[in-house]
């Protein structure tokens, strides 16, 4: 025979207790009404006043939650939805509001000055002559020549200056400090040569092929030069900063023709900007342009009042270049 489970005399309790509410449940009809304990009077079932206060108080705490469209809408008593009313404000509190609202404003405002873009940088690797900008100063203008002179020319004056020239490196200024420039030069004219509050002496003993370059390019350009900078730049570790060929005793827009020997490097120039915005430089035009072996550029007109240059440092390995920069000197500058 199976084995039957005990049964407490709790649960055997427990079970007539239920089975006697189900049964007074079950007598008790709609129109009934009995004392109820929670409000203390006589009503009907489910219709105790505090049961439908907590009800009602529920019901509006869940439409609280819910905003917007998705609230729940109070039915009315002939069952269609009717929208539940809004919470009454105060009379000041639509005035502070307001006030809220104008101090948490926003207006946009039309700058004053439009922003100014980065202009792309120009490339010129083309002969031809370029006019670059043009100021109340005047224009500023580039003559590039490639192959000035031809590869068995530029070859042979390369290997002759490198070893020939008496290079050296010149110490310079700035706010009082000395710097040895990071390339070798020399320097041929009557006159004397001060920048970077450093002076190179004049010197009249012209080496024979400058000579003739001098003498070339009055003939071919129609310029005439009395003095020349020789620049050599010994690896890409050489370089010059950012500067202008402006010095008084080149005078007033000066010309400056460029003769480039040896290994290719960039040269960048740089429209100075507006004085309101001195040391600006991002939305100035930027030109570059790589020097070849044997190549010519001139920088005529208001180049040198308006635009800076350079040669700056490279991370790729480069071999030596020379520089030969002609120019006219003039005695107390003018």
């Amino acid at each position: 025979m199976p084995t039957v489970a005990p049964v407490s005399d709790g649960a055997v309790v427990g079970a007539v207790s239920r089975g006697r509410r189900q049964q007074r449940t079950a007598q008790r009809t709609e129109d009934d009404t009995f004392f109820c304990k929670r409000c203390a009077t006589q009503h009907k079932p489910r219709q105790c006043p505090a049961f439908v206060s907590l009800r009602e108080m529920s019901d509006k705490r869940q439409r609280a939650r819910v905003q917007g469209s998705w609230a729940q809408q109070k039915p009315s008593a002939s069952g269609a939805a009717v929208p539940v009313q809004t919470q009454q404000r105060a009379p000041w509190a639509g005035a502070i509001q307001r006030k809220l609202t104008e101090e948490k404003s926003f207006e946009f405002q039309r700058l004053a000055e439009p922003l100014r873009q980065i202009p792309t940088e120009r490339l010129l690797d083309s002969s031809g002559e370029f006019e670059i900008s043009s100021e109340p100063s005047g224009a500023s203008s580039l003559r590039l020549i490639y192959n000035y002179l031809s590869t068995e020319e530029a070859d042979w004056l390369f290997s002759k200056l490198l070893h020939e020239l008496p290079w050296s490196q010149k110490t310079n200024y700035r706010l009082g400090a000395a710097y040895e420039e990071p390339r070798l030069t020399c320097w041929f004219g009557e006159l004397p040569y001060t920048y970077s509050q450093s002076t190179l002496k004049e010197n009249t003993q012209w080496p024979p092929d400058l000579l003739l370059l001098r003498t070339r390019l009055l003939s071919d350009l129609s310029l005439s030069f009395n003095s020349v900078l020789c620049n050599l730049y010994r690896s890409s570790h050489d370089s010059i900063g950012w500067h202008s060929d402006d010095e008084a005793a080149l005078g007033p827009r000066p010309t400056i023709a460029s003769i480039s020997l040896g290994d290719t490097r960039v040269f960048r120039l740089r429209k100075k900007p507006p004085q309101e915005a001195a040391s600006d430089f991002s939305s100035c035009p930027h030109i570059r342009i790589p020097l070849s072996h044997g190549s010519l550029l001139v920088m005529e007109g208001s180049t040198q009042e308006d635009w800076q240059h350079q040669v700056a440092k490279e991370y790729h390995d480069r071999g030596p270049r020379i520089n030969l920069t002609f120019r006219t000197m003039y005695p107390q500058g003018i």
